[in-house]
């Protein structure tokens, strides 16, 4: 519930506005690239100014109804015709972001690739969480694929996972986790082979890939022009930089994009017809997506992935001069994964010591094998020799610091805890006790909160997680 009521009469704008940058003071920055995770920034304000008007402009349309509105027709056509043309054609939806484009495509495949059966979902251990979700949510079930020491999905395990209620399989182009690309080519073969549609997932990669390919690098086929894929996810609020959300999912076949497609005429209201999972919503994303790219265009493009892809490099360099640091994998993007080779050196302190200095380096729990580690995406504006230097002193005080000291049996206790006998303000009240105060807003001190969801397994990380959210709303 609100602190505080609605005020009877309007508040002056100039107030609100002076109190939203107040709450926004203990936000993590957004431009500057100190923050390796989530935020993607071109380091050109006249981009991001120009987004903003644009997005100002179609704040107000509303995509539910083409017919209403065409401009949004208009604009989609072209946002989606520059995505089809990097990666390798076919025709498209506009969504909010990956996960939306990857619940399509798993309905698409689900609706026109009808099985016997509860439908199964074969995708590698590293594939994004949207994935469990959109099963979740379309009641496909997940079966996992192991990934090889190189952290790639397994084409012969992939050929193992397939059955005969297979609706889709999923490779990555690439993978967030350690930025390396599936075999693509392969996996695709043996789905087409099956019968079954292929996904690829190239959300984070599907913006910066083509980019680095046209400015000469070695770039593994990935996209439609593959055969045996059917459908392909590209976030354009990632490497595409603009104002989230803003992502594209394409398909091949156009028949295969029509079962994303939801109607409805039953009822005596309007008549329902959705492209996506949302039905009312701003056209601001869109036509801040399409004034982005066209503003940036294709040479700012391969510029932004080159410098990009030069930072990452430049930074797997300054890792392996690290003592006690190692990179996970060999990224084909500019997303790498370090981790600990010393047992005596914990990267969620690490990670605390970089918040302290100024730096978010993104924490990664350990999953079937993979090490705990820490993620970073590099963009056209990463300061590398700065962000080794923060690195380096993070690593030093860690080293120093040492493991943080968790009570033995605090992760066995938490395992066996019946969550549903705490309310909201107990679960606060046991996170209070780990030193996460949520009355303050979340204490960046987080390796003891990292050390014990590392060592619990995945199936109660998310039950606490999931009190966590709530809690934190409450």
């Amino acid at each position: 519930m609100p602190s505080d009521p609605l005020p009877e009469t309007g508040r002056p704008g100039p107030e609100l506005l002076a109190e939203l940058a107040r709450l926004r003071d203990a936000d993590l920055p957004v431009r500057g690239g100190q923050v390796t995770a989530y935020v993607y920034d071109t380091g050109r304000e006249a981009v991001h100014d120009l987004a903003a008007t644009a997005f100002h402009e179609m704040l107000e349309v509303n995509c539910l109804d083409p017919t209403a509105f065409p401009s949004i027709v208009a604009l989609e056509r072209r946002l989606v015709g520059f995505v089809a043309a990097k990666l390798g054609g076919g025709s498209g939806v506009f969504s909010s972001g990956g996960t939306e484009s990857i619940m399509l495509a798993v309905k698409a495949a689900r609706d026109a690739h009808p099985v016997e059966g509860r439908p199964q979902i074969v995708l590698p251990t590293t594939a994004h969480p949207a994935f469990h979700k959109a099963a979740h949510y379309l009641g496909l079930e997940v079966v996992h694929v192991p990934v090889d020491a190189a952290y790639r999905a397994d084409p012969a395990a992939t050929a193992a996972a397939m059955t005969p209620r297979t609706a889709l399989v999923v490779v990555s182009a690439p993978s967030y986790p350690h930025g390396v690309m599936d075999p693509i080519p392969e996996i695709a073969s043996l789905a087409a082979s099956a019968g079954v549609p292929c996904h690829v997932d190239a959300c984070v990669g599907g913006w910066v890939l083509p980019w680095l390919r046209d400015a000469g690098r070695d770039v593994p086929p990935f996209d439609l022009s593959v055969p045996g894929v059917t459908s392909i996810s590209c976030d354009l609020h990632k490497y595409g930089y603009s104002p989230k959300g803003a992502s594209v999912v394409l398909f091949a076949d156009e028949a295969h994009r029509r079962h994303a497609y939801f109607a409805s005429a039953e009822w005596p209201g309007y008549t329902v017809i959705n492209a996506t999972v949302q039905s009312s919503k701003s056209a601001g994303p869109l036509g801040a997506a399409w004034a982005t790219l066209n503003a940036v265009g294709a040479q700012g493009y391969r510029d932004l992935a080159e410098n990009a892809m030069k930072s990452a490099e430049r930074l797997m360099s300054g890792v392996a001069a690290i003592p006690g640091l190692r990179v996970l994998g060999e990224p084909v993007a500019p997303l790498v994964a370090v981790a600990s080779s010393d047992p005596s050196l914990d990267v969620f302190t690490i990670a605390d010591e970089a918040r302290r200095r100024g730096w978010f380096f993104q924490p990664q729990l350990s999953y079937q094998g993979i090490p705990p580690n820490l993620h970073f995406t590099l963009t056209g504006v990463s300061d590398v020799d700065a962000l080794l230097a923060a690195l380096t002193e993070a690593t030093e005080a860690a080293r120093a610091a040492g493991p943080p000291d968790v009570p033995s049996d605090l992760v066995d206790a938490l395992a066996d805890l019946d969550l549903d006998t705490l309310d909201d303000a107990g679960f606060a009240a046991l996170l209070a006790s780990v030193g996460v105060d949520l009355a303050a807003g979340g204490s960046p001190e987080m390796a003891v909160v990292n050390t014990i969801l590392n060592g619990l397994p995945p199936a109660t990380r998310e039950a606490l997680l999931i009190r966590f959210l709530s809690a934190l709303y409450t």
